[in-house]
């Protein structure tokens, strides 16, 4: 039986989760639940057992010095909640940590009791994956989900995905057994230049939330972030012109794969996100879209908090827009 003690009753609960690692190309899904927990003032109210769900040989723990005692931090997922204020106030617990090494299915239990506990009434898994999009593109963001009902009432894809899954995917259907509404955000993340941070595809997946739960998020620097993060990868394709070639081929196939979204339902959103925003006062290797590991893609080159290293040289498609006649709007449950 889990026990709440200090936390207050909640309004209209949403959980919203995140988890590194295989699931968290650019660490793009695990930086957005953590920015809603840094801009909302999220109070940690309870952490699940490290020693249940982790491997230390393969998430090692931190020491770290506190007031000249030697302290030690254990990789484990943690939970917190934070209340969004407005005229119709509610209440997010948010969830972030890792994906687990081991025991899967009580994992996701353990989330689950709490889910219930608290009351939610919806769950919310933001995830991103390695995809052949180009970086100089609005990220794609695809919501799904295993109900058909909860897709056709909330506008999303009912997830028709075959083949490996994460810690996202058993967790989106562990809530479907268990009756709890549950959905995935996937923000699909350019391969050649895969490593963290992504603000851009972080940005994309907060502005896909907002539009689910029709709340809005203070953006802080993110979009600043974002626009210098584009800035530098531009740099670096223009000094590689078969990088810079490879990039011309993946806008041609995206540009020519959306043209029918350049009016419409498309515009529609946009518009109504910058009319929410101005009557609104300020307050390891990853998932691919055809489900693989990422290959050599994977944080091959790191460079430090920037993440503006030189992408790797990706191989010259056979035919424009992925690997397989698909994009991003492929990725998993």
């Amino acid at each position: 039986m889990i026990e709440l003690e200090g936390v207050p009753e909640l309004i209209d609960p949403v959980m919203v989760a995140a988890f590194e690692g295989w699931n968290d190309a650019g660490d793009a899904a695990s930086t957005a639940v953590a920015h809603l927990e840094r801009e909302w003032k999220g109070e940690v109210f309870a952490a699940l057992d490290a020693e249940d769900y982790y491997d230390f040989q393969v998430n090692r723990p931190t020491v770290f010095m506190d007031g000249g005692v030697r302290k030690i931090t254990w990789p484990t997922t943690r939970l917190s909640v934070v209340r969004v204020g407005g005229e119709k106030p509610r209440d997010l617990v948010l969830v972030r940590g890792i994906e687990p090494s081991m025991r899967w299915r009580s994992f996701c239990n353990e989330l689950l009791g709490f889910a219930h506990e608290l009351g939610v009434e919806l769950v919310v898994i933001l995830g991103a994956l390695l995809g052949d999009t180009p970086h100089t593109r609005p990220v794609p963001v695809s919501g799904v989900t295993s109900d058909p009902d909860l897709a056709q009432r909330m506008d999303l894809e009912e997830t028709k995905y075959e083949g490996p899954t994460g810690i996202v995917g058993v967790l989106q259907e562990a809530c479907t057994h268990a009756g709890v509404p549950a959905v995935s955000l996937w923000a699909a993340v350019p391969h050649y230049v895969s490593q963290p941070p992504n603000p851009k595809a972080t940005l994309a997946l907060l502005n896909r939330l907002e539009d689910l739960l029709d709340l809005r998020v203070p953006q802080g620097e993110l979009p600043e972030d974002a626009r210098a993060w584009q800035v530098g990868v531009d740099q670096l394709a223009a000094e590689d012109s078969e990088v810079a070639e490879y990039v011309q081929t993946l806008e041609e196939a995206r540009d020519t794969a959306e043209l029918p979204e350049a009016s419409g339902e498309a515009i529609a959103r946009e518009f109504e996100r910058y009319l929410r925003r101005r009557d609104v006062s300020p307050p390891g290797g990853h998932a691919t879209a055809d489900g693989g590991d990422g290959g050599s893609y994977l944080r091959d080159n790191p460079g430090g908090p920037s993440g503006r290293t030189r992408p790797p040289k990706p191989p010259k498609p056979e035919a424009p827009g992925g690997t397989d006649g698909e994009d991003e709007d492929t990725s998993e449950d």
